[in-house]
């Protein structure tokens, strides 16, 4: 008989009734997880985290009352079984480096494709089993640091791909602008088969996102950019 597998509670803190709804029925389609409360200012989700005690927070910055960072900053003090991943449409990098310092386990920059947000719910779960293990040997404990990579993504380079051009391409992409392969390779110095390669290995990871650009005909044009 197998043991039951765990289901984590999220409370969705977001303004918009609309972001917050279309974030719960999307947590509703994901195995393991459940939608524990919704909270639309500061104030409520500082309750909220009280009340229904989640493991799990999506916060957004912008909250009518206060900074949704300062309830990180409140959580994180009060509150420190429960997880965060900011997921708001913030993109500066002091609010960056305040998630990151403030404890949140992961950024995702609004809008984003759903299959990012899924990949964040994947490692918040593996983070979990990896914590809920009696004994953990030094894989398992770097991999929860980050030192080999989030937890369940892959790190290992495919063959043919090296390290240092892996860093190039991802340099030359940024969370504002969305890249072609085909530009992203002009930037890098590089074919476009190859760029290509190197985007699709970042994706996997975790590292970048992809967007599909329709044109009038032919194939979408496939857009790259840090998540």
């Amino acid at each position: 008989m197998t043991a039951a597998q765990p289901e984590f509670g999220v409370l969705v803190v977001d303004d918009d009734f609309m972001v917050a709804r279309i974030h719960s029925r999307f947590l509703q389609t994901q195995e393991g997880f459940r939608v524990a409360g919704v909270a639309h200012t500061g104030i409520d989700a500082l309750a909220k985290l009280a009340q229904v005690r989640p493991d799990l927070m999506l916060l957004d910055v912008h909250l009518p009352d206060m900074s949704g960072l300062e309830v990180l900053r409140i959580a994180r003090q009060d509150h420190p079984e429960v997880d965060v991943i900011v997921v708001t449409a913030e993109r500066e990098l002091n609010s960056v480096r305040d998630a990151w310092q403030g404890g949140a386990m992961s950024y995702l920059v609004k809008p984003f494709e759903y299959g990012a947000l899924a990949q964040r719910l994947d490692h918040f779960r593996k983070a979990r089993a990896v914590l809920d293990t009696p004994q953990v040997d030094q894989n398992d404990i770097d991999r929860l640091f980050g030192v080999g990579g989030a937890p369940g993504r892959r790190t290992d380079l495919p063959k043919g791909l090296s390290r240092e051009t892996a860093d190039l391409v991802r340099r030359a992409l940024t969370a504002d602008e969305a890249l072609s392969a085909t530009e992203c390779a002009e930037r890098v110095g590089i074919s476009r088969v190859s760029a290509r390669r190197y985007l699709e290995y970042l994706e996997q990871t975790g590292v970048a996102q992809v967007r599909l650009k329709y044109g009038k005909t032919g194939r979408p044009e496939r857009l790259y950019r840090l998540v």
